[in-house]
């Protein structure tokens, strides 16, 4: 068995999109297992679709305004790098109005649904491949992958929504009586679930560097810091994402492909400017294309 795993990375996400369409396109590759964590599950269906066109053109053309309905974030461009400020308004906004969150992402529950409609969700669940997303069930402290085998369409659209949620900045989502966040802060490659599922061999997208190539500059500000904090803790979940994936490949004879991003895409996943996410998308496929040339190479 086959298995795509696409980990969390917010606008990244285009990278590992273009990677995908190499490994779908180019090499032929058929999953029977797609697990996505955050930016991974908004990829994952369309991939298992054949959709490659499609979701490059939602990847391609997403603002900031179809995410956000209270966005937090104010981006100003000095110099060619993006500045990330607080919205004070819309924080405050939030503040008066009791809630958890600096800011609130139900239109991204919209985009979904928008983009990915009921018929395709059917067809999806009468094949053969078995679509998973990760989500961080905050009030039991774990890890949770729901399947589209489990859920009807209106539902595994919310899960996949909450997947994304990258909280405190997006929305905080209670359902069964659980409050659910970003899949990302608990298991942001989800290699072994793969492998549990019965993967033999695993393509896996990891939208980080292998190694930090560069100092990373911190924060100038309060906001900009608290993201950088944030950054600093998902990366090392990341690390133990892949040590313990490698442990369990290793255990079960898995074969493992990995696809690091080879340069720092951006210091914050959360701006979503789809200029630059068309060129991290080609930039993907020709990542993959030279990879795989790489290894055909270095076969005896």
């Amino acid at each position: 068995m086959r298995a795509l795993v696409i980990s969390g990375g917010g606008s990244k996400g285009a990278f590992g999109g273009g990677v995908a369409q190499y490994l779908l396109q180019e090499k032929f590759h058929k999953y029977d297992i797609l697990i996505g964590s955050s930016t991974g599950s908004l990829l994952i269906p369309h991939l298992a679709l054949g959709n490659v066109e499609k979701i490059h053109g939602i990847y391609t053309s997403v603002t900031m305004g179809k995410i956000f309905d209270i966005n937090p974030f104010v981006v100003k461009h000095k110099d060619g790098v993006d500045l990330v400020t607080i919205n004070h308004f819309n924080v405050l906004l939030q503040f008066f109005r009791g809630k958890r969150t600096f800011g609130e992402s139900h239109k991204l529950l919209h985009y979904i649904k928008e983009n990915f409609t009921e018929a395709e969700f059917t067809q999806l669940k009468n094949s053969f491949c078995d679509i998973v997303v990760t989500v961080t069930n905050l009030s039991k402290n774990d890890v949770e992958y729901k399947s589209i085998k489990d859920f009807d369409y209106k539902e595994f659209c919310e899960w996949v929504w909450i997947s994304c949620n990258y909280i405190p900045f997006m929305s905080l989502v209670t359902k069964n009586n659980c409050e659910y966040g970003d899949g990302g802060f608990s298991s942001l490659v989800p290699i072994r679930e793969a492998i549990n599922r019965g993967a033999t061999e695993v393509d896996v997208v990891i939208l980080e560097t292998e190694m930090q190539i560069t100092p990373r500059k911190v924060g100038k500000n309060p906001f900009s810091l608290m993201i950088d904090l944030f950054q600093t803790l998902l990366n090392q979940v990341e690390k133990h994402d892949i040590t313990i994936g490698k442990l369990a490949a290793k255990n079960k004879n898995v074969k493992l492909n990995l696809y690091y991003t080879p340069t720092t895409l951006t210091n914050n996943a959360l701006i979503f400017n789809k200029e630059k996410m068309k060129i991290w998308w080609q930039q993907g496929y020709d990542y993959a294309k030279n990879k795989s040339e790489l290894m055909s190479d270095n076969l005896p």
